[in-house]
């Protein structure tokens, strides 16, 4: 289905004034045509009164960013686009399918931040009667429930993403899909587990996460600007016969699912206590080495093996420690 924007201009204003002046002056033009001896005028004035209100349903009114998908008896017949005030054929009838279906996205929330309970009733239950079939332009954000999923290692993870995304062909919106909200949530779900699936948490040992057959160093919690590019095309693709389009794709949340993430958690604290005793090792080794080497060069005192390897072990003692050291001080002679 092609877009066909209708050249309509904005005659709502004249129109509503020619058909309000008709309506007011069929009621005097029947009494007189009775009166006069003109049955069949009499006859039309009164058909007009019965049925001279259907012209106002052909007034329409847009505001800056929406449209109007428009079909008459079945048949699509175009797209008003534009703010304005507009009047079509009072047949035709607008077609929003998925006007009544409310996600997490920003065209979805309420203009009060905190509405009292009633005044959120009685607005779900109006927009439930009379949903809209005014097809919005705007950019909006799509947040889609958090998922649970595996990585590439077999770990599940927690991770949700904002969409942000707008319609640009209404035909393709409204009669090639059944409902394009559901099915934009449907396609960013189904995107986001075949993305995940190819990463790991944190970065690992022997990973192609680009299907190039080399290992790289590529992960979620490092890589979030390349995943959530992915995902962006990824869902492109698969919306792009909807008439939308995919504008950008972030990550909102990404965690270890609550199974694993103290055990996750045990193992990168494990990970940081080994590469910081490691450093303190490099450290006090070099420290020792530069010991001997002064004392050796000032000539400071004479030690024999056994002496240097007391030492080290003392001062490797005193500088890996996790406490501080308390000296024992000799008084008497070194031997």
């Amino acid at each position: 289905m092609k877009e066909k924007i209708l050249s309509t201009r904005k005659n709502g204003a004249a129109a509503l004034l020619l058909i309000t002046l008709l309506y007011l002056s069929a009621a005097p033009i029947t009494v007189i045509s009775f009166a006069g001896g003109m049955p069949l005028l009499g006859v039309l004035g009164v058909i007009w009164l019965c049925v001279g209100w259907i012209p106002y349903c052909g007034l329409k009114i847009l505001k800056p960013q929406e449209a109007l998908v428009l079909t008459l008896f079945g048949k699509y017949k175009g797209t008003l686009k534009g703010d304005g005030f507009y009047w079509v054929n009072p047949f035709c009838t607008a077609v929003n399918p998925a006007a009544s279906t409310k996600l997490r996205q920003s065209g979805d929330v309420g203009d009060s931040p905190i509405p009292s309970v009633q005044a959120a009733a009685v607005r779900a239950q109006a927009n439930a009667a009379y949903p809209s079939k005014k097809i919005s332009l705007k950019i909006m954000t799509l947040n889609n429930n958090r998922q649970k999923i595996n990585d590439c290692l077999g770990n599940p993870v927690e991770i949700g993403i904002a969409v942000i995304w707008k319609v640009t062909d209404t035909a393709k919106a409204v009669f090639d899909v059944d409902n394009y909200k559901e099915y934009l949530s449907l396609q960013c779900d189904t995107a986001l587990r075949n993305i995940v699936r190819l990463y790991p948490y944190d970065v690992a040992p022997n990973v192609d996460t680009t299907g190039d057959g080399i290992a790289d160093e590529g992960s979620l919690r490092g890589s979030s600007e390349v995943v959530a590019a992915r995902i962006r095309d990824e869902i492109q693709a698969k919306v792009q016969n909807a008439g939308l389009e995919i504008i950008e794709a972030r990550i909102t949340y990404l965690a270890y699912a609550p199974e694993i993430a103290a055990v996750m958690l045990q193992r990168q604290q494990a990970s940081a206590i080994i590469d910081a005793r490691k450093m303190i090792v490099d450290g006090a080794v070099g420290m020792v080495e530069m010991a001997l080497e002064r004392l050796s060069e000032n000539e400071v005192v004479e030690l024999d093996e056994e002496r240097k390897a007391a030492m080290v072990s003392n001062l490797l003692v005193v500088l890996c420690g996790n406490h501080d050291a308390q000296p024992i001080v000799n008084s008497g002679s070194l031997y």
